[in-house]
């Protein structure tokens, strides 16, 4: 794509335009390069959707605006109906016109009424020199989002630490890449979610997928895939609904949730116990293996398949394919990632392709999908709480006197790493936290978890300003919203997700008196006297980014717009402007100080909240083809409204038996954060414990409402999105239109309390190796002894004596270790391990004979659990069994 906004039919010199810097106060004028009315003006640009920002030319001039693809490299000529719809917005009647502020100021019940830009930004600026006033600098705060462009996110960072001088800024990534990022940054020692173009997938022999749809969340991608399938690549699905990527797979795992990090560590075993590590390549490019070794040695296969539910079959077919394809990639996305251990679990994977020695071989490696359409670049620049511009650390003093010498400020000035992004919003509104919030391209009371408690924090707010082109839920919360102009309105660079800089031209004009939020951001620092230090103009503020993330990780100093033009897309890093770019990372070296990858052990943990007698079954949350993030563009898109207008939960035809639902069937799903009613969806591409719930919708059919913000990913501080536990009731038939449950059925939002995550690990170097800890009680228990035997028959058995029974104590736990038997009768016998009165495994014995039988791949036995065991022989025979069971009580 080389064109640079050509002009059709008009007289105007796009190269020539005058540029804004600030946006005015009072109703400005038109921009000084608007087209003539009924002039058509046709620019190449970008899907403001999805990271594979495919190109589409937008033609426009007299609205609304036409779309047509471009053969661009991410989607060579493809669209997705998201895509082929993006234009309907532009013009909508819900489109936000002129800012928005309360009737009576400080009072959120009263309306929310026009005003002009002189009353809405005093309003926000008294706000914040109040709020700092009384409260101090970090009591005020920023929360952005990764549809930002990289301009935008760029400075939203800048604004906050310089202009506001506050260490309160996250944004929306965090729900979303955070934990791949934190996994890739300690493997690797950078952070790209694909360090390889998109077009090497087409080329690989094997592509195992983790927790991810693109066939629904990025269908152009998809011919990629397809191309592969084409020349004979088998492609492994890793996800516990079988969606439409699945079905095209040739192999399909489906997993409960929340156990990814589990089949990974066990993949690996496998790998190892069959010979099939690339032991040369990990000599020479990583370190820590043996660690690992040691920690997958646990995960032996049965175990694995319990834990994860995953056959025996399935797990060794996936490793020999990995392992024996010439060119193999593993690709993990949300579904693995959005877990309190999502960082391990992506580390886990990185773990397997490491042994298999993927990362650096041509056409090979480990990658994540990123999801936002600039989730890449958003993360780079410094609107997360520990960033600095160029993917440097806010810590590190080198990085804070590098940024600030671009500044043009004091490096001391700079405030340290604030709060991730759930902790930032759960401390709104209380002692020590945030109580006036700016948010730009985010709509957190829809997409945050248990998104019912970060509304009541919104809520407790002094403040809140929300910049949006729609009234979205979060700006029904506000006490001012600004109007922002439209992707097409506004111009600037974005990422990829294979780290390619793209460009977003601006096709259109926006609507008068309506500015994009690098000029609102630049208008705000003026009237809070830092106005010197800021732009509204993207190809100054680029330049800018470009010297500041100069020597970062993310280095875009040799970026230029016209290489961008010339080359579609320039990948980062990029050094120099002589220098063309890094399509594949790890060629010769990771981003190390030594060059080498990291190998570090991780192991699995249960979800922080399993299902009970209450909340039975298993809750997990995803995107569906027509709608994107949390709905507010796409939910207002007729187009795709007609295709999802109401949003489905899917439950397996057995569960719906059991619980009475039919297809349609308005249901109710409850768990201890709130209710939300869907639509049924009935169908055996999902688990049978499971239920799967779309997050695109707020309000009564809130998803996020129902997930687990109690437990943060120690390293990425990432919520529990992927699953919770869940009860389900049929509330009625099939209706169109979803009533709210009762606001007295809602549980009460949590009081404010410091969130939980599982205890960190010490780093690899400082554990030690297999040895057995003695910080865990633990107890052996016997079943043992030698019982006469006279059999009834082998389709009877019977209890021997009262000596093999064992009731777990309450309080603890048990696992059985092994079974040891002995048959002094002359025909095959079998001793029957019973658990609560069920059979639990058969062991058989033979004539004369005996058996040793390890028993790894029993589930663990809670308290007030009875355990025995049980025989049966040939009717009329006679003899004796020597029995021994081992168990050990925690």
């Amino acid at each position: 794509m080389r064109s640079s906004e050509p002009i059709v039919d008009a007289g105007v010199d796009a190269g020539k335009r005058a540029l804004r810097t600030l946006v005015p106060v009072t109703a400005p004028a038109p921009d000084a390069a608007a087209s003539p009315a009924g002039v058509q003006r046709t620019t190449d640009t970008h899907c403001p959707y999805c990271s594979l920002q495919c190109g589409m030319r937008v033609t426009a001039g007299a609205r609304p605006a036409t779309v047509v693809p471009l053969d661009f490299p991410t989607n060579r000529g493809g669209l997705c109906a998201k895509g082929w719809s993006s234009v309907e917005l532009l013009d909508h009647p819900e489109r936000l016109l002129r800012p928005l502020v309360r009737a009576t100021p400080g009072d959120r019940t009263s309306p929310l009424v026009e005003a002009s830009w002189e009353t809405a930004l005093d309003r926000v600026v008294g706000a914040v020199r109040r709020t700092q006033r009384t409260y101090g600098r970090d009591a005020v705060g920023c929360f952005g989002g990764g549809s930002l462009t990289n301009e935008q996110a760029y400075q939203f960072g800048k604004f906050a630490r310089v202009a506001l001088r506050t260490s309160a800024i996250d944004y929306n990534g965090r729900f979303c890449m955070s934990s791949a990022a934190g996994a890739a940054n300690r493997a690797f020692g950078i952070d790209r979610g694909m360090p390889f173009p998109l077009a090497d997938i087409a080329e690989a022999d094997v592509v195992v997928l983790v927790g991810s749809n693109p066939a629904d969340t990025m269908p152009p991608a998809m011919q990629y895939l397809d191309a592969g399938r084409e020349r004979g690549a088998e492609h492994v699905v890793v996800d516990p609904r079988r969606t439409a990527t699945a079905r095209n797979a040739a192999l399909h795992l489906q997993p409960l949730p929340g156990t990814d990090l589990a089949l990974a560590n066990g993949l690996l075993h496998i790998a190892i116990a069959e010979g099939l590590v690339d032991s040369d390549y990990v000599a020479a490019r990583t370190t820590g293996f043996d660690e690992v070794r040691a920690g997958v040695a646990g995960y032996w296969p049965d175990r694995v398949e319990r834990l994860t539910g995953v056959p025996v079959a399935d797990q060794r077919r996936t490793v020999s394919a990995l392992a024996r394809a010439e060119k193999a990639i593993v690709l993990t996305a949300r579904g693995a990632e959005q877990h309190r251990s999502g960082t391990d679990t992506a580390q886990a994977w990185i773990n397997l392709a490491l042994a298999l020695g993927l990362p650096g071989r041509p056409g090979s490696g480990y990658g994540t999908v990123t999801g936002q359409g600039n989730g890449q670049g958003g993360r780079e620049h410094g609107q997360k709480a520990d960033q600095l511009p160029g993917y440097r650390s806010l810590a590190d003093p080198a990085a804070r006197a590098h940024v600030a010498a671009v500044w043009g400020v004091d490096p001391d000035e700079l405030p340290m790493p604030g709060r991730s992004a759930f902790e930032l919003l759960d401390a709104l509104g209380t002692d020590g936290g945030v109580r006036t919030l700016l948010v730009l391209a985010s709509n957190v009371a829809v997409s945050a978890p248990d998104a019912r408690r970060v509304v009541s924090r919104l809520r407790d707010l002094d403040f809140l300003a929300v910049s949006d082109f729609f009234l979205s839920e979060t700006a029904e919360l506000a006490d001012v919203v600004l109007p922002s102009a439209m992707w097409a309105e506004e111009a600037g660079t974005m990422t990829n997700l294979e780290g390619r800089v793209i460009r977003r031209r601006r096709a259109l004009d926006p609507p008068a008196g309506v500015p994009d939020d690098l000029q609102l951001l630049a208008t705000l620092a003026d009237r809070l006297g830092a106005g010197h230090l800021f732009s509204g103009d993207p190809e100054t503020v680029f330049a800018e980014l470009r010297r500041a993330s100069a020597g970062g990780a993310a280095d875009y100093s040799g970026i230029t717009l016209d290489r961008i033009d010339a080359e579609d897309g320039v990948f980062w890093p990029c050094p120099g402007t002589t220098h063309p770019g890094t399509p594949r990372l790890f060629a010769e070296r990771f981003a190390t100080p030594d060059g080498r990858a990291r190998f570090h052990r991780v192991e699995h943990v249960d979800a922080h909240e399993r299902p009970d007698a209450e909340f039975p079954h298993v809750l997990t949350t995803g995107r569906v083809l027509a709608h994107y993030q949390s709905g507010t563009q796409t939910r207002r898109t007729r187009s795709l409204a007609l295709v999802a207008p109401l949003p489905r939960a899917e439950l397996h035809p057995d569960l719906a038996r059991r619980l009475g639902i039919g297809p349609d069937d308005v249901v109710e799903l409850a768990t201890r954060r709130g209710r939300a009613r869907f639509a049924a969806s009935v169908t055996d591409t999902i688990r049978p414990d499971v239920v799967f719930a779309p997050f695109h919708w707020g309000g009564g059919s809130s998803a996020n409402a129902l997930t687990d913000a109690d437990a943060l990913d120690p390293v990425s501080r990432m919520p529990a999105f992927k699953v919770c536990a869940v009860a389900v009731t049929r509330v009625g038939g099939p209706s169109e239109r979803l009533e709210p449950p009762s606001a007295a059925t809602q549980p009460r939002p949590r009081p404010h309390t410091p969130t939980s995550a599982p205890e960190p690990r010490p780093p690899a170097r400082s554990r030690p190796g297999p040895q057995r800890s003695t910080r865990v009680k633990s107890t052996p228990r016997f079943l043992q002894g030698v019982y006469p035997i006279t059999g009834e028959g082998l389709a009877k058995p019977g209890p021997l004596d009262a000596a093999l029974r064992y009731t777990v104590p309450s309080g603890t736990s048990a696992q059985a270790l092994y079974f040891r038997g002995g048959n002094s009768t002359g025909e095959l016998v079998y001793v029957l391990l019973v658990r609560d009165g069920e059979p639990m495994r058969w062991f058989p014995i033979g004539a004369k004979g005996d058996v040793h039988v390890p028993l790894r791949v029993v589930e663990d036995l809670p308290g007030g659990t009875v355990v025995e065991l049980h025989a049966a022989a040939p009717e009329g025979v006679s003899g004796e069994l020597v029995l021994d069971l081992g168990l050990v009580e925690v």
